[in-house]
């Protein structure tokens, strides 16, 4: 279960405000990291999302210190391949109006016969693929472990 990701936003306030009212949350600023926000879902599973600066990396420790904060780094691309899937209370029609009103792309996609996903461009560069209520079960049913173990036997038998 992840209970928490990391991403990078120009306006990571907005952001955070933004994604926080996807998740029917609320945001914050991110204590000890300045110019951060996290946005909580408020939920048993302790679901949150940063949001930091473009422009700042994590970077590994000393010896048994922890990760360093977050630190200026060059940024060679404004896209990136990190994504994730995350459950969401808002539906279908409430993350299309935020999309609009933000105009960011959200599209409803057909992840082949497998399951729909709504993605999700924050600030139209970083992916994140939302299940609202409607969907979400779809994508839970297949990736229970026997269906997708039943997926990848008919996959590799291809």
């Amino acid at each position: 279960m992840i209970h928490h990701i990391s991403i990078a936003a120009y306006n990571p306030q907005h952001v955070s405000q933004v994604l926080a009212e996807i998740l029917q949350g609320q945001s914050i600023p991110f204590p000890g990291h300045p110019e951060s926000y996290v946005a909580l879902a408020l939920d048993p599973q302790g679901t949150m999302i940063e949001v930091n600066p473009i422009g700042r990396a994590l970077f590994p420790g000393s010896a048994a210190d922890e990760a360093v904060q977050l630190q200026p780094h060059q940024v060679s691309s404004n896209h990136t391949a990190v994504h994730a899937a995350l459950s969401v209370p808002a539906s279908k029609a409430q993350i299309q109006a935020i999309a609009e009103r933000e105009g960011w792309r959200m599209v409803h996609c057909h992840r082949g016969d497998y399951f729909d996903v709504i993605e999700f461009w924050v600030e139209n560069q970083l992916l994140l693929e939302f299940l609202p209520p409607e969907i979400v079960t779809q994508y839970l049913s297949f990736m229970e472990p026997r269906s997708l173990q039943q997926a990848i036997q008919a996959a590799v038998a291809a």
